[in-house]
């Protein structure tokens, strides 16, 4: 796990402040961006591991950020969490369109911390590459 970067793209800064704390305790490196417009330009810059992302988010839609991050093929394949405060209903919309898992705030953050581990888990398995 160690290196492991995960991208929290939320425009709440106390979220993004206390997740930050949450997985930098579990060994994780963090990264944040604040808004849709910033969003990818983040994941070129530190290509993360895994993103988290939210759907509510100032400059545009994070289904927007979420359709141009699977239409790139250099950033495609990075695991997307969506939390968000959007309602449950949007989940089967987030995993169409690409997500591997739906959250909805506030989220309980064992089971957070558990999808985020089960998707890095094949990563790691793999190695460098």
């Amino acid at each position: 796990m160690s290196g492991t970067k995960i991208l929290i793209i939320d425009d709440d800064p106390d979220l993004t402040l206390g997740l930050t704390i949450r997985l930098k305790a579990n060994g994780y490196s963090v990264a944040s961006a604040a808004d849709a417009v910033m969003a990818l330009t983040r994941v070129r810059q530190e290509q993360p591991d895994l993103i988290i992302l939210d759907l509510g988010l100032p400059g545009g839609d994070g289904f927007t950020v979420l359709e141009r991050l699977r239409a790139n093929l250099s950033m495609a394949s990075i695991p997307v969490i969506v939390l968000t405060a959007r309602g449950q209903q949007l989940a089967e919309s987030a995993l169409q369109r690409g997500a591997v898992a739906f959250f909805q705030k506030p989220a309980d953050n064992d089971e957070l911390l558990s999808a985020i581990s089960q998707q890095l888990a094949p990563r790691d398995a793999e190695g460098p590459g």
